[in-house]
């Protein structure tokens, strides 16, 4: 199972292939959110997203010979482009199963980055299945989105650098906002922060609709979401919180928080406004919640993670036509 020491190890696998993300503040989001806000922006990592830390870690850990057979993902497109690029760095093949519905940007980038990329309907068709058909059909190693110890251990690199940041901008307790659909980058960060820095508490953030992490902690059992698909933060949706995520959660992380859509198109605009970053929907939920439910935040600062920045032309300028004046 993840640990610690396992984040500690990916990390050191991580030196020098990741980039290592800064803190980014502006006056103006904290002057909306009441407190000093502070932004973690995944976005400027290769591949746009976090998941270059997973993919990295998970290709990184196997066995030579294992890895040479080639490895497989399923993704709606960061996680893809993410083991893509950490198979490319590597030298071996990758299969990347994609949802047919997955923004043109995130498929095409998938494939530039030497994978084969196969569709498939997300609201007719189980990924899982068809991806460990293929991965048995082909010899091939199945590297999961989010459920997987090495990929959360990656993921959870994000959390040691925000420990260590944190501690130079004096920021020793806070909620840390993360971006969350299967729970491998908030599981990841909160097993960083139980560890670097107890002060700062991880909490999930979801769009409205789909919230099933929010939902499951809540209960204090995993619970569903009703659909798959129909929301423009298709980066963070999944049928459900992992079995192995959802423990770490359930332990280290606050109340889950959710935004609307709207919320997180004029954060999308207000991080380009302000940060001069460019974030797509399901990377901005966090920051969104940090400026838009500052009630249900605390501390006298918040850090937000932007998770992703691989967005659309249109989806964006929608999120600046509608906000950016």
């Amino acid at each position: 199972m993840t640990s610690i020491a396992l984040i500690e190890a990916a990390a050191q696998r991580l030196a020098g292939p990741a980039r290592r993300t800064p803190l980014l503040s502006s006056p103006f989001l904290d002057e909306i959110a009441g407190r000093r806000v502070l932004v973690k922006p995944e976005c400027l990592q290769h591949t746009g997203s976090f998941k270059f830390r997973g993919g990295w870690s998970a290709v990184s850990a196997l066995d030579p010979e294992v890895r040479a057979r080639g490895v497989i993902a399923f993704s709606s497109g960061n996680h893809a482009q993410g083991v893509a690029a950490a198979a490319k760095g590597h030298g071996v093949p990758s299969v990347i199963i994609m949802p047919s519905d997955a923004p043109q940007l995130k498929i095409a980038n998938t494939r530039a980055l030497g994978a084969e990329v196969v569709l498939y309907d997300r609201a007719n068709e189980d990924r899982d299945a068809l991806g460990a058909k293929l991965a048995g059909e082909r010899g091939l190693t199945l590297i999961k989105p989010f459920d997987e110890p090495q990929v959360i251990a990656g993921q959870g690199t994000t959390g040691l650098e925000i420990a260590e940041q944190a501690a130079e901008e004096g920021v020793s307790r806070a909620d840390v906002l993360v971006c969350c659909g299967g729970g491998g980058l908030t599981s990841g960060i909160a097993l960083a922060l139980e560890a670097k820095a107890p002060g700062l508490r991880a909490r999930p953030v979801e769009p409205e609709g789909f919230d099933d992490v929010a939902r499951s902690l809540a209960a204090g059992l995993i619970q569903r979401n009703p659909r798959l698909s129909g929301s423009i933060c298709d980066a963070i949706i999944t049928p459900q919180p992992g079995d192995i995520t959802f423990p770490i959660m359930q332990r280290l992380c606050g109340p889950g928080l959710a935004v609307s859509e709207e919320e997180a198109l004029r954060a999308m605009a207000l991080a380009f406004l302000r940060l001069k970053i460019v974030i797509e929907p399901g990377g901005a939920v966090a920051l969104a919640a940090a400026l838009f439910r500052p009630e249900a935040v605390e501390g006298d600062a918040v850090i937000a993670v932007a998770s992703g920045g691989n967005v659309d032309a249109g989806m964006f300028c929608e999120a600046l036509e509608r906000f950016g004046g």
